[in-house]
């Protein structure tokens, strides 16, 4: 596992991270034993980077990463949070000091920790990265220790153009795979060029880029990807990136045939990402801990050549861009 420095900030991960919203909820039935498992199999694996949110089960994401951590003990790997969803409504003129404060108490209290790691504003309203009021807060919340450094969490790359101009700004969390394409245009130059880091998330497109998801797939009741199909819940780009499901499986048969073989879709799909230099952590999810062990094993696939980038970028632009370009 290749590891390496987390922008400016004093830390050094693994390229490829485990993203812990499946164990805290909204991905139909994961049990904290499952949830655990893949999160024991994920560190074993040599990942040293964990994202999670206040808001991932209502706090079972956070507080499952505490005990595993307490239980193993050694060397800790960086905990990224977020902050800015458990208001409700969720508008800007909540992102107040003394919320965000609340909030970061309460992911304090849930993992178990003095300071934390990096606390990111949770893809907040737009608005939000035009208040300088929000990211002074910020500012003195890292000075008093309470946070080690912050980030944004984004939609729209617009918003992480926007979001770096605020010097304390660390890391952008954005969605970026074969089906999401446009961070890789302006904002990766960009957020390279002042040393950002760029956490990858929605790296498989909901399971999409899996390779294992078919027409006739059913997704449990409280599974995002059958209550957020249409963005009744939250933005619809984090459910299958955005893309028409029947387009995205249209769209996986022609990645399946540039996966080399020996290797999995969703390895392809991740080692996809990392060619991107810009990219610092690319953050799957997994179910359970034969999911982490094979998301772990993606940083040993061998680069991909040019030509199957350029084919994948041909299949973006035939099938997918249209759908999701412009949009985010």
């Amino acid at each position: 596992m290749r590891q390496h420095a987390f922008g400016r900030l004093p830390f050094t991960v693994s390229d490829i991270g485990f993203g812990a919203w499946q164990i805290g909820g909204s991905w139909g039935d994961v049990s904290e034993a499952d949830g655990r498992a893949a999160l024991n199999a994920a560190l074993d694996a040599g990942i040293t980077f964990v994202d999670t949110a206040d808001v991932y089960g209502d706090g079972r994401s956070e507080r499952i990463i505490a005990d595993v951590l307490a239980a193993r003990g050694g060397d800790r790997p960086m905990v990224a949070t977020k902050a800015g969803r458990r208001l409700n409504p969720h508008v800007a003129d909540g992102y107040t000091r003394a919320n965000l404060e609340a909030f970061i108490d309460r992911s304090l209290a849930n993992l178990r920790v003095d300071s934390l790691d990096l606390v990111q504003l949770h893809c907040p309203p737009t608005e939000v990265l035009y208040r300088q009021e929000v990211f002074s807060a910020l500012d003195d919340f890292q000075k008093t220790g309470k946070i080690r450094g912050y980030g944004v969490s984004v939609e729209k790359v617009e918003e992480a153009l926007k979001a770096i101009e605020f010097p304390g700004v660390a890391s952008i969390q954005i969605i970026y795979n074969i089906f999401r394409q446009r961070p890789a245009d302006l904002f990766f130059h960009e957020a390279k060029r002042r040393n950002i880091a760029v956490i990858a998330r929605v790296p498989l497109a909901s399971g999409l880029l899996s390779g294992k998801i078919t027409g006739e797939t059913a997704f449990a009741a409280d599974d995002h990807r059958n209550f957020n199909r249409n963005g009744e819940a939250f933005d619809v780009g984090e459910t299958f990136a955005g893309v028409p499901f029947e387009v995205g499986l249209l769209a996986v048969e022609e990645v399946r045939k540039l996966v080399p073989a020996g290797a999995g879709m969703a390895a392809f799909a991740l080692r996809w990402i990392l060619m991107n230099e810009a990219v610092t952590v690319v953050i799957p999810g997994a179910r359970n801990a034969e999911q982490a062990k094979a998301n772990a094993a993606a940083s040993d696939l061998a680069p991909l050549s040019a030509d199957v980038m350029a084919a994948t970028r041909d299949i973006y632009d035939r099938l997918i861009a249209p759908h999701v370009h412009q949009r985010w």
